[in-house]
Formats: C-alpha cells, structure tokens, sequence
C-alpha cells in the first residue's frame, strides 16, 4: 500500500468511527466498543487468577508477600491504564471530535514523555520509601523480605509498563478497542506459562518465587510495547507516531497533565486504603492477612472488569465533548454507568452468597477462608457502588474534569479507613468491624460520584 493509499485509509476509518461515536445508539454504541476490552480485561483477569494460585503452592508465606505487595502493583497499573493513560486516551478523542488529527498526533509524542518520567519517579521513590514502608506493615521478615523484590522488580521495569499503557490508550482514544485487546489476550496466553515456570521451576528454570510472577509481566509488556509501537509508526492507523509530530508543547502536556494528575489521586488513595487496612489486619495474624489478600485482589478484579466499558465511556464521551455534544456525553455517562454497577452487583451478591466459588480456589485453610468470606458477606452487596462510581471516574476524565470522581475517593477513604481504624484501636469489634467501614465507604464512594454527573459537574471543564 503506498503511502497515500494509507493516508486515506487511515481518514476513512477515523471518519467512520468518530461519526458512529457521535450518532449511534449509546448502549449499542458502548457494548460495541466495550466488547473487545472486556474480553481481553477477562482473559487477563485470568493471569491474576494463575499467579496467585501459582504462589500459592509456595506456601501461606509467599501468599501473605504477594497481598502485601500487590497493591503496590496495582498502584503502577492503575496510573499507568487508568489515571494517566485515561488523560491520554481523553485527550486524544476530544482532538479527533474536534477534527484536529495533528493535535492528536502531537499528543502521542507527549503520552510517552510523561509516561517515561513518571515511571522513573516512581522507581526513585520505591528505591527511596520501599523498604521502611513494607518494614511499618509489621509483617514477619520473610514475608517482608519477599514482598520488597518483588516491588524493586516492578517498579524497575515501570518505563515498560507505562509505554506499553499510553500506547494501547492512543488506540482506544482513536476509537480503536479492538487491536490493544488482542494484544491483551495474546500476552495473557503467554505471561501465564511463564509466569508458572519462573515462579514453580518448570521446563527445568530456577524458581524465582513471587519474583517470576513480576519477570514474567515485564517481559509480556515488553512484547506488547514492541507491537503496539510498531504498528503506530508503520501502520494503516487513525493516529500515527510520526517524526514530524515530534515538537514539545507545554500546552499539549498540559492537556493530559491536568487530567492524569488530578485522576492519579483515586489510585493513590485506593491503594493507600489497602495498605493501611494490611496493617489493620496483620493485626489479625497472617492467616487473617492471607484471606484478605484473596479477596482484594477480587476487589481489584473489579477494576479490569469495568476498565472495558469505563475506557469506552472516556472515548466515546470525550469525542462527543469535543464536538460540543454535552447532552449527549451526559446521557451515555448514564448508560454506561447503570451497566458497570449491574455487573459488579451481581458478582458482589453472588460471591457474598457463596464466597467459596472464589475463596475456595485458592486456599482450604479454615482462618484463612473464614477471613475472607467474612469480607465478601459484608463489603461483596456494595461492589455495585464500585463499579457505578468507577465507570463514571472514567466517564469523567472523557470529560475533562475529574474533581468530583477524587473527592469521593477521598469521602471513601475518610468513611471506610477512618472507621477501621477507629475500630481497631479504640473498640474491640473484631475483623468484621473493619470490613463494615469498607463496605460504608464503598456506598460514599458510588453515591457521591454519581450525584456529582446529575448536578452537573462535566459542565464545568
């Protein structure tokens, strides 16, 4: 194909997709784009499922690491996919609403600047902070001692992750779900193995441990990065990486900064909630730590099961802001909403109801499954409210204001984490004290983000 017969392909397809963005049917609209993600974020929900039953034959030790250090993972992903490859993804599809391909194009060349310094930070700190804060966790030293290589590791590779985020997020904000999604489940089919043969020592390698489960995600999104850049750079794309796009703008950086920064305190927040509660349960033995680690990597599962139609809404309303269609934006919000806290809340209910279809597969000591359906009995009927409150936290960066989104964040973290720990230092109500204040917060949370959208924040950018 010659480079003009690309040119106008490219044009075609960008055209094609940003009228159907702007004209179809919202739930058909969403569904559609949301299906490629929601599979991919399915399959890969997979990998998770895989490494913890993986470090599980290692023992409730390396169990207890992997809680302690996961939301610290989850930290780096959330950023990288959620907070700041959500700015990306914003910022790009109010280009293309607008009509203005190069501005998109621009844009690109930033993401990745950001993305790289970001990233670097990150493993500054971790370098810096880590080990006193794995060390205040109060965890016994093995499981401290496991817990911290495996956050050196992640973080060291964080320039792999984010690059390999911002880059799927100029696809889906060119409203182009499909090809990062397959990308997904191609690198989900092969972390798992290797995650299995570096943490188990199969096909005859050394066992790294819970480290292998980190080495096989780095070399996964290595891959990823590796594809994804190549098809932005020689592909028939709405969006390409061009060198002569390559001219740094404060005010292009702007455009996403003011975005993924403001964004970046829900994943912060989110994260500092599970540490602290760590702390709260550790408190409770490490059987009690180990059951709720089980149940709040589910927790965080909800966040890939929303991600799918939540990166959708960012897109599809973020095209219709930047084409001055605000009713429009409002009501898919609505839509999309209503739908992320339908799927949450039937998951939550059914796992509060028969905890043993997740907890069961990982574990069969008792304290430790007792602990864990103790968290699903209570806080599981409130994942509605997580799912509701976190489609609209995307919905909201499309939007291009997140303010109302991070203040229930912190309205949650004030609630649920204040409750606990008034609960466990002043009165003696046990675990399930702690987990009702999670499930109060999770309520504030949803609640608060929802009323915000009806009263009007997204018209007040």
């Amino acid at each position: 194909m010659s480079a003009v017969s690309a040119t106008v392909a490219a044009e075609s397809t960008r055209h094609s997709r940003t009228q159907a963005i702007l004209n179809d049917a919202p739930l058909p609209l969403l569904l559609r784009l949301a299906s490629p993600s929601a599979l991919a974020f399915l399959v890969q929900s997979a990998v998770s499922v895989a490494e913890l039953t993986f470090v599980g034959q290692l023992g409730t030790v390396s169990l207890a690491a992997l809680a302690l250090v996961f939301p610290l993972l989850m930290l780096v992903q959330m950023l990288a996919n959620g907070a700041f490859g959500g700015a990306v993804g914003s910022a790009i599809a109010r280009a293309l609403g607008a009509g203005d391909v190069g501005r998109a194009e621009a844009l690109v060349w930033h993401a990745l600047a950001i993305g790289l310094t970001v990233s670097l930070l990150l493993f500054g700190a971790f370098v810096v902070v880590g080990e006193m804060l794995i060390a205040e966790s109060g965890a016994l030293p093995a499981v401290a001692g496991d817990a911290l290589s495996y956050g050196m590791i992640v973080f060291a590779g964080g320039p792999i992750l984010w690059s390999t985020a911002f880059a799927s997020a100029v696809f889906r904000g060119s409203g182009d779900m499909a090809f990062p999604a397959l990308l997904m489940v191609i690198g989900a089919l092969i972390q798992i193995p290797v995650a299995g043969a570096l943490v188990l020592g199969w096909f005859g390698l050394p066992s790294f441990g819970i480290d292998g489960a980190a080495y096989a995600l780095l070399l996964t999104s290595l891959v990823n990065f590796t594809v994804l850049a190549g098809r932005l750079t020689f592909g028939s794309v709405a969006v390409r990486l061009r060198w002569r796009r390559y001219a740094f703008r404060r005010e292009l950086f702007r455009d996403i900064m003011r975005v993924g920064l403001l964004a970046s305190i829900s994943p912060l927040v989110v994260v500092m909630t599970t540490v602290i509660v760590n702390q709260l349960v550790t408190e409770f033995g490490v059987d009690a730590l180990a059951g709720y680690g089980i149940v709040t990597r589910l927790e965080f599962l909800l966040i890939p099961m929303v991600f799918g139609l939540g990166t959708s809404m960012t897109t599809v309303v973020g095209v219709n802001i930047g084409a001055g269609r605000l009713a429009r934006a409002e009501h898919i919000g609505w839509v999309g909403g209503t739908a992320a806290a339908a799927i949450t809340g039937v998951v939550g209910v059914l796992l509060a109801v028969a905890p043993e279809l997740w907890i069961g597969r990982f574990t069969t000591d008792a304290a430790t499954f007792a602990a864990g359906a103790s968290y699903l009995g209570i806080v599981g009927p409130m994942f509605a409210f997580q799912g509701l409150g976190l489609s609209l936290y995307f919905a909201s960066q499309g939007a291009g204001n997140v303010v109302w989104p991070v203040i229930a964040t912190l309205l949650r973290f004030v609630v649920g984490v204040g409750g606990a720990v008034i609960t466990v230092t002043w009165f003696d109500v046990g675990l399930e004290g702690v987990f009702v204040f999670l499930a109060v917060g999770m309520f504030v949370y949803g609640t608060v983000t929802a009323l915000s959208v009806r009263l009007g924040a997204w018209r007040k950018r």
